[in-house]
């Protein structure tokens, strides 16, 4: 949308019933009855769903086409599956400044979604015979023989043109879908909060029925079927997308972009007192600056005290699911359970914990703290980090069970043997997963995007997600250093035999990590004060 049309609307005299700073598909006010709200939402909701689809369609089951197709080891595949989702949760920062200050989230949306359809497209073509040497099998844990130069180069690739997809999607998708909601209208307002929730359980629907569903048809059909199917969801997902075009509110500003609004506030901090001896327009445009700008730094103690959960998070796609491979996971005479399928426990317990956390304990818990949230957004980050503490000893526990079968059993050194052990023993450490994603996930979602200043929400929702792609960073760099340390004593703690390998080790030092981490955001969060209160929120949080 022109920028000088946009600024001509907003001089204009707002019609009756016209929601303020926003205009519809043609550019005219946005009528408030007849965009935005759930009708709107739901559009967007649809792509974000396809999106999961999509982006889970290739990350659950990743480690598995590493260490077989494409024959990694399982130190080598973990640390480039971490570094491949840091990429993907730290180019959001990039992506949100470019759809703030030139593209809008609209035409993000949809050159990201295009964007998913070509590279998924490109990653079905990677898995097809023609890259293939002559005489590989295409079973996903055939180690048959080493696969092409081309092959590799062409999935590489494509895997990080996924990682750019998702780069653009992710900060655009939820701040659009939260911008059809009024936050100065009392009704809208508290739809948005509730919004939250409900885009939290229609992401981990696609994520829970791509889990159940690509993993099956990548592991037992084929892996170019198995990326060939998000491919055509992510098509019909964006035809659906754009048909709400009418529907859609478009938030506009005269304000210039975010990133050179940072940039003119870094330089205004920097200046300091010479902004003194500047003229007094210049001095007050100076002093906004860096009202903004401190708006987002103070956000970075909460930022910094949260990059262990995200370290925690990234252990489900990748140590959980080698290990569960190890596991017995027949159902009855027939199923056999895709190890990566067992993410979908997370999913389900997202999707039926929220409608619980929306409908019944918000309503109690604010019978007691008169919040309208039920409970600040902090003691729900904090619940969640607990939760994560918990989630890392049960695995650990669940491990030392897991090698003491395999002595038990004589089968330390029969690696592909399935261990007498039922893959039920591995369902608590995904549920408690995703009740801490309840709690943690969403609440540095609303978070991020409440607390940072208006014109930036993009940006803070970008922020939110780089506290993933720093963790996943993170997890990559320790695995890689610990990999190589331990080696040296002749006993790796991720040995591609897990018989051997010491996973509890690893899980006890998350865990002691994640436990330090929960008193520094005690401590930070003590002395947070939110930028916005309602009539009986306090800056207590904890």
């Amino acid at each position: 949308m022109d920028t000088h049309a946009v600024t001509d609307v907003l001089l204009l005299p707002r019609p009756d019933g016209a929601v303020a700073d926003t205009v519809d598909f043609r550019g005219r006010p946005a009528s408030r009855l007849g965009t935005g709200r759930w009708p709107a939402a739901v559009f967007v909701l649809g792509v974000e769903i396809a999106e999961r689809f999509a982006y889970h369609g290739v990350s659950a089951n990743l480690i598995s086409y590493l260490t077989g197709p494409l024959g990694e080891s399982t130190a080598g595949a973990a640390a480039a599956i971490n570094a491949w989702s840091g990429v993907a949760t730290m180019l959001p920062l990039l992506m949100a400044c470019v759809a703030d200050a030139w593209l809008g989230r609209y035409r993000t949306i949809v050159f990201a979604s295009l964007l998913f359809v070509v590279s998924m497209g490109m990653l079905t073509v990677s898995a097809l015979p023609p890259f293939h040497h002559d005489g590989c099998s295409l079973n996903s844990m055939s180690l048959a023989c080493s696969p092409s130069p081309v092959q590799v180069a062409v999935f590489y690739v494509s895997l990080y043109l996924v990682a750019l997809a998702e780069a653009g999607h992710k900060p655009c998708a939820q701040a659009f879908a939260a911008d059809q909601f009024d936050q100065h209208d009392p009704k809208e307002s508290v739809s948005r909060s509730s919004f939250f929730n409900w885009w939290y359980f229609g992401m981990c629907s696609g994520t829970a029925l791509t889990t159940i569903v690509s993993s099956y048809i990548q592991d037992n059909i084929g892996w170019g079927l198995g990326f060939g199917i998000p491919c055509l969801v992510m098509v019909f997902a964006l035809l659906a997308f754009l048909l709400g075009t009418r529907r859609y509110r478009y938030y506009t500003s005269t304000q210039s972009s975010p990133f050179a609004r940072l940039t003119r506030a870094f330089v205004a901090l920097i200046r300091g007192s010479k902004s003194n001896h500047c003229d007094s327009d210049h001095a007050t445009d100076d002093a906004g600056h860096q009202e903004e700008v401190k708006g987002v730094l103070r956000l970075f103690p909460i930022w910094a005290t949260c990059i262990i959960y995200a370290v925690i998070f990234s252990q489900s796609s990748t140590f959980f699911t080698k290990q569960a491979a190890t596991l017995d996971r027949r159902i009855g005479s027939t199923l056999h359970v895709p190890p990566a399928a067992l993410q979908t426990f997370i999913s389900v317990t997202i999707m039926t914990f929220i409608p619980v956390y929306d409908r019944a304990f918000v309503p109690l818990a604010r019978r007691f703290t008169r919040l309208s949230s039920g409970i600040t957004m902090l003691q729900r980050i904090g619940t969640g980090l607990v939760l994560a503490l918990v989630a890392m000893v049960v695995a650990a526990l669940v491990e030392m069970k897991r090698l003491g079968v395999a002595r038990d059993a004589g089968l330390v050194d029969q690696p592909k043997a399935a261990l007498p052990m039922s893959l039920w023993w591995m369902v608590p450490q995904y549920v408690l997963f995703g009740l801490s994603d309840v709690f943690a996930m969403i609440g540095l979602q609303e978070f991020f995007y409440d607390q940072v200043p208006d014109a930036l929400r993009s940006l803070g929702l970008a922020f939110f997600l780089s506290i993933f792609g720093v963790g996943h960073f993170f997890s990559s760099f320790i695995i890689s250093a610990i990999d190589g340390a331990t080696k040296k004593s002749g006993a790796s703690w991720f040995s591609n035999n897990l018989n051997r390998a010491h996973l509890d080790y690893f899980y006890w030092l998350l865990a002691a990590l994640c436990a330090a981490e929960l008193v520094a955001f005690l401590i930070v969060s003590r002395v947070y004060v939110y930028k916005k209160r309602a009539p009986h929120d306090n800056g207590a949080v904890m």
